[in-house]
């Protein structure tokens, strides 16, 4: 007795969704895994800078946006308060006022902010955020938070490929990071908006910059800030100058 040919084009048909439906599923869960081992690089690259002694730090953009003030670059050393009592940094950091730049020597220590400039020969206290510009202790981070934390709060995580530096063998890694958790260290920054985020790692986990673009400044222009935080052995104290 033959098959009528609907039944068979029925049959085929069925077991062609349910192949489909298999594979996706298993796309899915493997789509899981590779974000769980995304999040776990990421969460051993944090480790590695929350465990150092201490931090060489550079954050800076090219530019602001015309008629911005805020903070253009630091870069320097210091330790967290994940490894002291309260994080330090000094360093020289430059900020736009008035349309135009001005560079100090600082130093950041137990909640104060120390600044040199060309027209102050002595370091006098002020108030970075009359700058728009953080404490630069901040960034490093007071018991686990400041820059590093960015690694674990990042969302929507994918892995973009490899590249070389060198002999150094890199994977790019890219997301998002919520307003509100930048806003922690760089406060004028929108708590309400979206950052994106582009890390790279070395295979063995060590971060070696990465790169943050959104809304930094209330002007709603995005900006985008090169990061480097590089573990170091260097434990020497930070003092109020």
């Amino acid at each position: 007795m033959r098959t009528p040919r609907h039944v068979i084009v029925l049959a085929l048909t069925l077991v062609a969704l349910v192949a489909a439906g298999c594979s996706g599923e298993d796309s899915t869960e493997q789509g899981g895994d590779d974000t769980a081992a995304i999040q776990a690089r990421l969460q051993a690259a944090q480790q590695a800078i929350t465990d150092a002694k201490g931090l060489i730090i550079s954050l800076k953009t090219t530019e602001l946006p015309s008629g911005v003030t805020g903070l253009l670059s630091a870069s320097g050393r210091g330790y967290q308060g994940a490894t002291r009592d309260d994080a330090a940094f000094t360093g020289d950091v430059t900020v736009v006022t008035g349309g135009g730049s001005l560079t100090a020597e600082v130093v950041a220590v137990a909640g104060k902010v120390y600044a040199k400039t060309s027209l102050t020969p002595v370091f006098l206290a002020i108030d970075p955020a009359t700058l728009k510009a953080p404490d630069p202790a901040s960034l490093l981070g007071a018991k686990g938070d400041g820059l590093p934390i960015i690694l674990t709060k990042t969302d929507d995580v994918a892995e973009k490929g490899k590249s070389r530096d060198g002999k150094t063998v890199l994977t790019t890694v890219t997301g998002t990071i919520p307003g509100a958790v930048i806003q922690d260290f760089l406060p004028t920054a929108d708590a309400e908006g979206t950052f994106k985020v582009t890390y790279r790692l070395t295979d063995d986990d060590i971060l070696t910059d990465a790169n943050i673009t959104g809304p930094f400044y209330a002007d709603g222009s995005d900006v985008t800030y090169a990061i480097v935080l590089d573990p170091t052995d260097d434990a020497t104290e930070i003092t109020k100058p």
